[in-house]
C-alpha cells in the first residue's frame, strides 16, 4: 500500500475540492504530452486520463530484442511508470500498433474503425471528461496515419459518445456523455510548428513547493520513463506554453475550462461539504496529519450518497492515520487451483491528534487485528480463491489479427492491464467508522543489492511446455531436432507431451511421459520433425496433459529493473516452414545494437554465430568470419561504433563481407557508414505485399548460392522495409525497386558494393522482423547476402 506524505496528503487535499476531468488522446505511447498531463493533474487538480489507441506494439526496442505483443507489454508498463509520476490515468483500445501507416485510411482498414471508434466512445461514457484534447491534427502534419486517425477518432467519438443512438449497447452499463468541448495541442518539433499566438495559450512551467519540482521537472521524469524507445528527456525549468485550437463544442474563452463548473457546486450539498474542506485544509498540519482525522470521518459521512471522490478520500484518511496494509504472497507463483499462501501485515502509527482505535480484517484470509501504536502486526494464512484463471494479460488471452485484439468482456475494454490475480479485502474500522481498501496481493522478497522488491503475483498451469523458436526453418525435407522446455509450478506433477504437427509431416516420438518432482523444475524435451507430404508450412504446437485435463501453454518472461516482471503463457505452439535453402559460409560474425532476434535464426539453418564486443572487434583477427553482420540500429546506440569502423572497413577491403541493418537517420554516431557515401532518410514501405522490382536481377547477391524470385517476398510481416538510403554514390548497387501505393519507386531498400576484395551492404529491409517470423524467402535471400564473395 503506497503510503501518502505530509506534502501529498496537502495536495490530495487541495485536488478533492475539483470535480473536473479532461482525457487526452492519442495513438501510441510516449505520444502524450506529460508536461500538459502533469500541469492538469497536478496543478489544476483535475482528473486526467489518457487514451492512447494502441500500447506501441508495432515500435522500435532500445533495451532488448523484444517485439510485437512482448514489446507492447514493455511499453504498457513503461506509460503506467510514466502515470504514476505525472498523475493522470491510462487507457488503451483494441488497436494494434500494426506499424507505420502512411494515412489515416489504411489505419482505419486494418483496425476495423467502428470497432475502435466504439472503444473510445466506452472510454469516455465511462471517464465522462469535461474537455477532450488531442495530441495530432487529422491531417498529413500529424507525420503517422496511427496520429492522424487518433485525431478523427477522437472528434467523432465526441459526438457519438453524447449520441444514444450511436452503440447503444453500451447504455445497458454507462450513459450517455457530452463533453463540453474538444481542442488540439498544437506543438512545435519534428521541424512542424503548427502552435500560432493567436491560439489559446497556458503557462504549463510553473513550480509546484509541495513537490519541490515545476512540472516541467515532473514531465521529464515521467517522459524518461519510455525506456524502450529512447526517450530520456532533459529536466525543463521557466515558463513553458502550451497552445490549443478549437476542433468542436463550445469554443474556449481564454481558459480551457471556460463555462464549466470545476468546483463542489456541481454536487447537491456541495456549498456544505466545500465549507467543511476548506476547513479541513486551512487547519491542516503538516507536522501531524493525523489531526485532520476527525474532520476527515466528518466528511466521509458528509458526501456517503454523493458522486465524491470516495477512494482519495479513504487514502487520505488512512495516510493521516499512518495506516499501512499489506498481504504478500511467500511465493510468486502458483499453479491453477492451489491455496496461496500469504502474510497480512498492517500497522497503524499516528501523531498526537489521533487516539480512536483501529481495527482491520482482511476479508479473503479472515486475518483480524487490534492495532496498537506502531506494533506490527502480521498473520500467516492460505486462501483458496474462487473462479481464478491463469494470469494472462487480457488482450492477449486469444489469438488476434494484424488490426485488433480480441476482447469479449466490454468492461475489459480501456483497462491498462488486467485486474490483480488476487486481491485482499481490507476492512478497517477506525472509531465508529469502517473503510474498505482492496489491495493486490503481491510477491515480496529482498534483493541482497536492491533491497526489498515487489512482483506480480502469478498463476499459472500446472506445467508449461515451451518451444525454443517461434519459428522453425526446414531444409527441404531435412528432419529438425525440436527443443521444448517443461516447467512445473506445483509440486510432484506428471504427465504426457504430445506434438501436433502439419498433414502429413512426422514426429517422433508421437508422445513422451514426464516427472517432475520440484516446483519450478525444468526438463528439456526433445522430438524429431520431419516434413514430408505436400504441405510445405503450418504450425508445430504442444499438448500436455495432466491429471486428465489438456493445458496447451508455453512461458515468456520479461524482466527489466524499470518495470514490474511480465509473465505470460503463449499458446504453445510456432510456425513450421520448409523451404529450399542452400547455405553458403560457416561462421557469422555479430554485433548487437539495439537488440534483435537475428543470431538465433541463423543458428537454427546451421551457422555459427559470435557474439562480438567492441573490444573483440577491435583486437581479434576477423578474417575468420564468412560475414559480420551489425544488429538493428547499431550506429544509433553504439558509443564504440566510431573506432570499431576503421577495423570493419578494413575487414571488407581484405575480402570479408559485411553487411549492416538498418538505422534510423538520427542521431547517428558516425558520419560514414559505408566506404562510399550514401544518406539515411525516412523512406519506408510500410505494405508488406508491396510489388517489389529487381534493378540489377543478374548481380550474384540475388543468385548464388539461392536463386532469387519474386515468389520470395510471399508471406512477408508488417512491411518491407524502413529508413532506406538516398543520394547513394554510383559505386553501389541498388537491387530491389518499391513502394507504397500511391508513392514514387523506392530504390534505397538494399544497396551492394564491392570494396577492395570484399563486399558491403546495406540494407533497410526488416530482416529483424522477418527471420524471427519464418519468412522462407528472408530467410534464402539474407543467406545470400552473408555468403563470402567468390
Amino acid at each position: 500500500m503506497q503510503q501518502l506524505n505530509a506534502a501529498e496528503i496537502r495536495q490530495g487535499l487541495e485536488a478533492l475540492q475539483v470535480t473536473g476531468s479532461v482525457l487526452y488522446i492519442a495513438a501510441h505511447p510516449d505520444d502524450e504530452n506529460t508536461r500538459l498531463l502533469t500541469y492538469l493533474a497536478r496543478e489544476k487538480k483535475l482528473r486526467t486520463g489518457y487514451l492512447s489507441l494502441t500500447r506501441g506494439d508495432g515500435g522500435q526496442n532500445l533495451i532488448g530484442n523484444e517485439q510485437a505483443e512482448l514489446l507492447g507489454l514493455i511499453r504498457t508498463q513503461e506509460l503506467l511508470a510514466a502515470r504514476r509520476i505525472d498523475g493522470a490515468e491510462q487507457f488503451f483500445t483494441r488497436a494494434n500498433d500494426f506499424g507505420f501507416s502512411k494515412n489515416p485510411e489504411e489505419s482505419f482498414r486494418i483496425w476495423e474503425k467502428g470497432k475502435i471508434l466504439g472503444d473510445v466512445v466506452w472510454v469516455i461514457r465511462n471517464f465522462r471528461p469535461d474537455v477532450i484534447i488531442t495530441r495530432f491534427p487529422e491531417d498529413s502534419r500529424a507525420g503517422h496515419g496511427h496520429h492522424s486517425g487518433s485525431a478523427i477518432l477522437a472528434r467523432e467519438a465526441f459526438t457519438a459518445a453524447g449520441d444514444p443512438k450511436q452503440f447503444p449497447e453500451q447504455l445497458a452499463f454507462v450513459k450517455p456523455w457530452q463533453a463540453k468541448r474538444i481542442v488540439w495541442n498544437t506543438f512545435n518539433f519534428g521541424g512542424n510548428n503548427t502552435t500560432s499566438e493567436d491560439q489559446l495559450k497556458i503557462d504549463v512551467g510553473l513550480y509546484n513547493p509541495l513537490f519541490g519540482k515545476s512540472y516541467g521537472e515532473l514531465a521529464a521524469e515521467s517522459r524518461s520513463s519510455h525506456r524502450s524507445q529512447g526517450f530520456g528527456s532533459a529536466m525543463q525549468r521557466g515558463s513553458g506554453y502550451e497552445y490549443f485550437t478549437p476542433v468542436a463544442g463550445a469554443e474556449a474563452k481564454g481558459d480551457l475550462f471556460s463555462d464549466i463548473d470545476l468546483t463542489l457546486g456541481r454536487l447537491s450539498k456541495g456549498a456544505a461539504v466545500q465549507k467543511l474542506l476548506a476547513e479541513i485544509t486551512r487547519n491542516y498540519d503538516v507536522a501531524d496529519p493525523s489531526k485532520s482525522i476527525p474532520k476527515l470521518l466528518e466528511l466521509k459521512v458528509m458526501v456517503n450518497d454523493l458522486p465524491f471522490k470516495h477512494q482519495a478520500l479513504d487514502d487520505l484518511i488512512l495516510s493521516c492515520a499512518g495506516i499501512w496494509l499489506e498481504s504478500a504472497a511467500l511465493n510468486q507463483t502458483y499453479a491453477l487451483g492451489e491455496e496461496v499462501d500469504v502474510r497480512v501485515q498492517a500497522i497503524v502509527r499516528p501523531g498526537s491528534g489521533f487516539s480512536l482505535p483501529v481495527e482491520v480484517t482482511e476479508v479473503l484470509s479472515g486475518a483480524s487485528f487490534n492495532l496498537k501504536p506502531n506494533v506490527l502486526a502480521s498473520q500467516d494464512r492460505s486462501i483458496a480463491p474462487k473462479d481464478i484463471a491463469i494470469t494472462q494479460p487480457y488482450w492477449l488471452e486469444q489469438k488476434h489479427g494484424i488490426g485488433t485484439f480480441n476482447v469479449d468482456d466490454l468492461h475489459k475494454i480501456g483497462m491498462a492491464e488486467n485486474k490483480p490475480a488476487v486481491a485482499a479485502l481490507f476492512k478497517i474500522r477506525v472509531g465508529d467508522h469502517v473503510i474498505e481498501k482492496s489491495l493486490p496481493v503481491v510477491y515480496k522478497y529482498t534483493d541482497q543489492v536492491k533491497g526489498e522488491i515487489y512482483q506480480p503475483l502469478v498463476i499459472a498451469p500446472p506445467v508449461t511446455a515451451t518451444l525454443s523458436e517461434k519459428a522453425f526453418i526446414f531444409n527441404g525435407n531435412a528432419e529438425k531436432k525440436v527443443v521444448a522446455t517443461l516447467r512445473g509450478f506445483k509440486e510432484n506433477v506428471s504427465g504426457m507431451i504430445r506434438p501436433v504437427v502439419p498433414t502429413g509431416w512426422k514426429v517422433s516420438p508421437e508422445q513422451l511421459q514426464f516427472t517432475l518432482g520440484r516446483k519450478g523444475e525444468e526438463r528439456n524435451v526433445e522430438f524429431t520433425v520431419t516434413p514430408a507430404g505436400s504441405v510445405a508450412s503450418g504450425t508445430l504446437s504442444l499438448k500436455v496433459v495432466v491429471d486428465g485435463k489438456t493445458y496447451d501453454k508455453g512461458l515468456h518472461e520479461i524482466n527489466y529493473d524499470h518495470i514490474p516482471a511480465q509473465t505470460l503463457f503463449p499458446l504453445a505452439a510456432a510456425n513450421v516452414n520448409r523451404v529450399s535453402l542452400v547455405v553458403g559460409g560457416k561462421r557469422i560474425g555479430y554485433i548487437a545494437g539495439a537488440g534483435d532476434l537475428i543470431p538465433e535464426s541463423l543458428r537454427q539453418i546451421g551457422y555459427q554465430v559470435e557474439l562480438l564486443n567492441a573490444n573483440q572487434v577491435i583486437t581479434q583477427d576477423l578474417s575468420k568470419f564468412d560475414a559480420i553482420v551489425t544488429g538493428v540500429r547499431l550506429y544509433n546506440v553504439s558509443d564504440q561504433a566510431r573506432v570499431m569502423q576503421p577495423k570493419l572497413m578494413n575487414y571488407v577491403e581484405n575480402g570479408g563481407t559485411l553487411l549492416v541493418q538498418y538505422n534510423v537517420n538520427a542521431p547517428l554516431r558516425i558520419d560514414n557508414m559505408g566506404p562510399y557515401p550514401f544518406r539515411l532518410s525516412r523512406d519506408r514501405v510500410t505494405e508488406e505485399d508491396a510489388a517489389v522490382t529487381f534493378l540489377a536481377p543478374q548481380h550474384p547477391v540475388l543468385n548464388v548460392p539461392n536463386k532469387i524470385t519474386k515468389d520470395d517476398f510471399n508471406g512477408w510481416v508488417q512491411e518491407r522495409g524502413l529508413y532506406f538510403v538516398t543520394d547513394t554514390d554510383q559505386r553501389y548497387t541498388p537491387l530491389f525497386s518499391m513502394h507504397d501505393a500511391g508513392e514514387p519507386a523506392r530504390n534505397g531498400s538494399l544497396i551492394v558494393a564491392d570494396y577492395g576484395k570484399g563486399r558491403y551492404i546495406y540494407t533497410g529491409i526488416s530482416f529483424f522482423r522477418q527471420l524471427p517470423a519464418g519468412v522462407p524467402g528472408a530467410y534464402r535471400l539474407f543467406v545470400n547476402l552473408i555468403s563470402r564473395r567468390n
